[in-house]
């Protein structure tokens, strides 16, 4: 939205607030004012992708508890079957938006994950919440950790184990390949990697196509309760609050729909918060998500990890410190551009970019943070992050804080 209706709105805004002698403070009015006159949306209903998994609760919830009317737009959540349906529709401009995995949409502006296309990200939904897991067939044998699959797969021939992810540039690629090279395990070289979508996991794992796989939930809580596989490791253990799905769409149609792109944000950046005020409103959520219409499956599924709580099917329980994080006073949705960065960092390391990309240039074209600066200020109460790079330390001790992305691709004994 160009800088001068912005600034318009927001003496409207004020002069409103005069005249109705302090009731502004009501809730709900700031943003009807918001949707009115110039900033009105362009366009009204919202078709917004999604994938049956936990993190999509940002999104479905905006609309289910009605905060995007208070924004003047109604989100449609639209269900989509695999990441490819939702890149091509996505593309096609049959979805205006979609929960989404945050390497999908740099590996589409890059080109490498389809046709190039100008993608946007308006903001992060989560923060944690995936995992790794193996087979109950691998328990049998004695593996439970990193180092006895490392034994493992350095004892047979290469490609012999086979491990599924999402996507080949998606985030659950990308948390895979890392667990794999820290645990010096050669993710192209010594194993073979194949795409499943994720509803597709736990039944491909049962009938024995791969050994381990890299998910959200909750289909890794699905492995244990179905008795066929095993939490090895979640995310938040390869990256401490790491980023994840983000609400992603085409540049242009932000550049077409500015009110509409703000007024989305501003919903889903609405049921963020409401989602982390209280473990009540997680309750209320993984009831609502496990119905038919969403993702289909047993609330018991769904409830725990969406409150920290974690068994790994070897016995071992406990309350996550880094459980799955919606909004975090803002600083959880805020579009980190360390965290896009790190992304290429990776598609640069495993040959997936064959040159050096501009790292910083991409991450500010990509990562919408003028969109979200806008809509914090509609939703109000929320203070946006001074800086953009933020300080991050992996499983392997590595320290990444966006600062020297080239030297940082090059500096891992593991790459391709």
């Amino acid at each position: 939205m160009p800088k001068n209706s912005f600034t318009l709105s927001r003496r409207r805004l004020i002069q409103t607030g005069a005249a109705l002698g302090g009731s502004l403070l009501l809730p709900g009015l700031m943003n009807a004012a918001w949707a009115a006159g110039s900033d009105k949306p362009e366009q009204t209903t919202i078709r917004v992708g999604f994938i049956p998994l936990t993190d999509c609760a940002p999104v479905v919830m905006a609309a289910l508890k009605g905060f995007d009317k208070k924004y003047g737009i109604r989100i449609e959540p639209v269900k989509e079957a695999s990441w490819a349906s939702v890149r091509d529709k996505l593309v096609s401009g049959e979805l205006d938006a979609a929960h989404v995995l945050y390497g999908l949409i740099y590996g589409l502006e890059l080109g490498i994950a389809g046709k190039p296309q100008r993608m946007a990200n308006l903001m992060t939904l989560n923060n944690n919440g995936q995992a790794i897991s193996l087979s109950a067939d691998l328990r049998e044998k004695g593996i439970v950790d990193g180092a006895g699959l490392k034994k493992r797969v350095a004892g047979s021939a290469p490609g012999t184990y086979t491990f599924a992810h999402t996507f080949p540039t998606g985030t659950h690629a990308m948390w895979l390949y890392y667990w794999l090279a820290a645990n010096d395990i050669h993710p192209f070289n010594d194993v073979r990697t194949v795409v499943v979508p994720p509803p597709q996991m736990v039944m491909n794992m049962m009938i024995g196509n791969m050994v381990g796989f890299c998910v959200g939930e909750p289909w890794n809580a699905r492995a244990i309760n179905d008795r066929i596989g095993y939490t090895a490791t979640t995310s938040q253990q390869i990256w401490p609050d790491h980023p994840e799905k983000i609400l992603g769409t085409r540049r242009d149609w932000v550049e077409q729909n500015p009110n509409s792109a703000r007024a989305l944000t501003a919903a889903v950046l609405d049921a963020a918060r409401w989602l982390d005020a209280s473990p009540e409103n997680r309750r209320e959520t993984a009831k609502e998500l496990a119905r038919r219409a969403w993702l289909n499956t047993k609330e018991q599924y769904l409830a725990p990890r969406m409150l920290g709580d974690y068994e790994d099917g070897l016995g071992n329980r406990w309350q996550d410190r880094h459980g799955m994080r919606y909004f975090g006073d803002g600083e959880v949705s805020w579009p980190w551009h360390s965290d896009g960065i790190w992304f290429l960092t990776q598609f640069r390391r495993w040959g997936l970019l064959k040159h050096e990309p501009d790292y910083q240039a991409l991450a500010a074209r990509i990562n919408r943070n003028d969109v979200w600066r806008e809509a914090a200020s509609a939703v109000g109460g929320i203070t946006p992050p001074g800086e953009t790079l933020r300080t991050s330390r992996l499983m392997d001790g590595t320290l990444w804080d966006g600062r020297d992305p080239a030297r940082y691709a090059a500096s891992f004994a593991i790459k391709r």
